[in-house]
């Protein structure tokens, strides 16, 4: 376990003192975020800083592999590397130049066939689960990019989901899911100061791809690995149900639903008078929740395994009513209120 705890230490050490060096050179680069429809920002922000992540999570691996902290199973470990990597690459392009839509979809769905072809060979699943694989990695990498509308929400998301998958990593005897978690979690810890404080700067596409297919790529190598789904699935659940309820919502209503905008839920607590950091704060407690619950659903007896389903569901459900409830609750309020004489 020391040889986890010194990478994932080298990882936030890194993150934290990297965007030193990155900024001055992005600034010169002209890597800026304009407000947009698709924001929840009012100013024009330095972007690109996932940069600074990749490097560091880059290093967070070569420092597991170095310190033999990854002792079986290190071809999965490399590959999910690689599939983080190629990710952010796009990401990197995006954010420089810009891609086309046609261009940008399969740039993700081969990255994803890719990493998944070789999940599948390293771990002797079947192939079956190749088209599955590769859409899961390619949609969870643009969730990750819609969510990432609001400080401190891929920070937090980063931390939570790579904590989750080390503690995953520990209770299935994976070494790499231990270690590539770790990782993860620090290499977004370390950026949470600089994207909190008020001089603060954005991932990017090169950080938000970063993030999504960090976690995709763990949940998919664990799943070909027999990691229980609970532990797979319970980190992304809130990102999943917020983007998959947008998405109905907005079809239903009958708009473009591939259309920029910011009517996601996280987004949507913001125009009721949530902080940026309330709001990434809501997202973060709410994923958690469904965290423990399904950790604790993965082991239990079926009463358990209906009680964890039945809370997760409770918070799920919650969370994407809440901007509508807390509208409600406030125009109460303001109805009931007496004016003092």
């Amino acid at each position: 376990m020391m040889p986890v705890l010194i990478a994932a230490g080298i990882t936030l050490v890194a993150s934290l003192l990297l965007p030193f060096a990155v900024r001055p050179w992005l600034v010169r680069m002209g890597v800026v975020d304009v407000p947009s429809a698709r924001s929840s920002h009012a100013k024009t922000t330095i972007r690109g800083m996932g940069v600074a992540v990749f490097l560091a999570t880059a290093l967070g691996y070569a420092a597991a592999v170095l310190l033999r902290a990854v002792t079986v199973d290190r071809s999965i470990f490399l590959a999910v590397l690689a599939i983080i990597a190629a990710s952010a690459a796009v990401g990197w392009i995006e954010d420089l130049r810009g891609l086309s839509i046609r261009g940008r979809a399969a740039a993700q769905l081969g990255i994803g066939a890719a990493g998944s072809a070789v999940l599948l060979l390293l771990t002797g699943q079947s192939f079956w689960w190749l088209p599955l694989a590769a859409l899961a990695i390619a949609a969870y990498v643009n969730i990750a990019n819609f969510m990432d509308g609001v400080n401190g929400i891929s920070g937090f998301h980063g931390v939570l989901a790579g904590g989750a998958y080390a503690a995953a990593g520990v209770l299935t005897g994976q070494p790499w899911l231990i270690a590539g978690g770790a990782v993860l979690a620090m290499a977004f810890l370390g950026f949470l100061p600089w994207n909190l404080s008020r001089g603060s700067v954005f991932l990017g596409d090169v950080g938000s791809y970063l993030l999504g297919a960090s976690v995709a790529a763990l949940a998919v190598a664990g799943f070909f690995s027999g990691v229980y789904v609970e532990y797979v699935l319970s980190p992304i659940l809130v990102y999943l149900a917020d983007t998959g309820y947008t998405l109905l919502r907005r079809i239903k209503a009958g708009e473009r639903w591939y259309a920029s905008h910011r009517e996601h839920v996280y987004q949507r607590l913001t125009d009721v008078g949530f902080s940026h950091l309330q709001s990434a704060g809501t997202v973060t407690a709410c994923t958690a929740a469904v965290i423990v619950l399904g950790f604790i659903a993965a082991t239990a007896p079926l009463p358990t395994v209906v009680l964890c389903v039945a809370g997760s569901l409770a918070v799920l459900g919650l969370y994407l009513a809440s901007p509508d409830l807390i509208r409600h609750f406030r125009r109460r309020q303001k109805v009931t209120r007496v004016p003092v004489s």
